[in-house]
């Protein structure tokens, strides 16, 4: 089912135009923002980030601020295993455009920026593009839309580390949220800030134009709309689709993936590294956030990596701990804290040194990691470890006692680069 993400990418401004696009941008100047929020919020759609918050009631409560108004866009993705708004942008820039300026519109914006990695230089230069096409036929000339390069680092996806690069500073979390305290003007301004992610307002367009209830044709009850997912890791073929919320994940592995090598069978599935790794009796699990809450988990971005039965357990742990290690920004010191504990006791355990005191050190540092946090990261290494420690803890002490598949080396993995012909990223998965 394609709503955002087409079979080709859209060549120019005509060729969007040509296809609909725009009818939403005309939409909101004849309703108004207030009846287009109230259709967001209609729709259902959730924010495609990772947290699912409702993204009507977000506008809706800062729209409702006594303050200036701003629109952030997401672009800076760094989840592992996930690579789908960069297609997005690849395919259709225009359409992520519209849904900025709509945003804009609808809360009273004037200023909408667009966070975006200085390493995603294709995508940098297909927004630009298209950015400037679209103010040249007067379809954007009514809100100013920024492109803000940013550095690699992960919390630089924080919306409120986003902010502070936005700044000029570097991507440290805040505590108060960006409706409240969003960005500062250059005079000094303080504004309520709307930042949603690339695949959030690339949904925008549609729902204005052919309303919520079409929305809703697609996806659940409560997980209404597609979403796009990225599948990479042990599967035949890496790859990017774009499915109905409610999909069994096992047709992402099997159907988009096309299964794994002969002989192999999966043997955890993470959702980035925010959410309990499923197990491989959990892969028929439909792909909704009522679903995956239901056991535990999470979509978070749509971002699947798969481990097949040759995989020890402790080392994905190791790995991935050692990710948001680096990740953490030491303004939180349990988080930066318990991170280096998790990382140090998954390698002990791999390296068949650990003790009884590393296993009880790495429980306490559960409940604890995510102390005073301001950002998700310590959640996402609370998940993490807790699913590893409780849902494979047979593995764990398999791995202790020597009987674990062996180690392979595995790096976090993370999509560097992309085949948009094939839809195929390009993934770092073994060092």
């Amino acid at each position: 089912m394609e709503r955002i993400l087409p079979r080709e990418p859209v060549p120019d401004l005509d060729a969007y135009r040509g296809a609909g696009g725009g009818e939403g941008l005309a939409r909101v100047r004849e309703i108004g923002g207030s009846a287009v929020i109230d259709e967001v919020k209609k729709s259902g759609l959730r924010g495609r980030g990772g947290a699912g918050f409702p993204t009507g009631v977000k506008w809706r409560g800062t729209a409702s601020e006594d303050l200036p108004k701003t629109v952030v866009c997401n672009a800076a993705e760094g989840e592992p295993g996930t690579v789908k708004d960069r297609y997005l942008i690849d395919y259709d820039p225009y359409r992520v455009i519209e849904g900025v300026a709509i945003a804009s519109l609808a809360i009273g914006a004037e200023t909408a920026y667009i966070g975006i990695k200085t390493r995603f230089a294709d995508q940098v230069q297909r927004l630009r593009s298209a950015a400037v096409e679209m103010d040249a036929a007067g379809m954007v000339d009514d809100v100013e839309i920024r492109l803000v390069e940013g550095p690699d680092d992960y919390l630089f996806g924080v919306e409120t580390g986003m902010l502070e690069v936005i700044e000029g500073r570097d991507p440290l979390p805040r505590l108060v949220p960006p409706y409240v305290q969003g960005l500062t003007t250059p005079a000094g301004v303080e504004t309520a800030t709307v930042v949603n992610n690339v695949e959030t307002l690339a949904n925008i367009p549609g729902i204005v134009t052919h309303g919520a209830d079409w929305f809703r044709e697609a996806g659940t009850e409560s997980s209404p709309g597609t979403m796009v997912f990225t599948v990479s890791g042990d599967v035949r073929t890496p790859g990017v689709a774009e499915l109905p919320l409610g999909t069994p994940l096992s047709f992402l592995l099997y159907g988009v993936g096309e299964g794994l090598e002969a002989g192999r069978r999966p043997k955890l599935v993470i959702s980035g590294v925010s959410n309990r790794p499923l197990t491989a009796s959990e892969i028929d699990t439909p792909l909704s956030y009522e679903a995956m809450d239901a056991i535990g988990s999470g979509l978070g971005s749509g971002g699947f990596i798969v481990y097949d039965d040759t995989t020890c357990v402790v080392e994905v742990g190791t790995v991935l701990s050692g990710f948001l290690q680096v990740g953490s920004c030491g303004q939180c010191p349990p988080c930066k804290l318990g991170t280096t504990a998790f990382t140090e006791k998954f390698g002990r355990v791999m390296a068949k040194t650990a003790s009884d005191d590393d296993i009880d050190d790495m429980l306490g540092w559960i409940p604890r990691v995510t102390d005073a946090n301001r950002c998700g990261l310590g959640v996402g290494q609370r998940n993490l470890a807790a699913g590893i420690l409780d849902t494979f803890a047979a593995d764990v002490v398999a791995c202790v006692e020597g009987r674990c598949p062996g180690h392979r080396g595995l790096a976090p993995p993370l999509p560097t680069d992309h085949d948009p012909i094939n839809r195929r990223p390009v993934v770092r998965f073994l060092s």
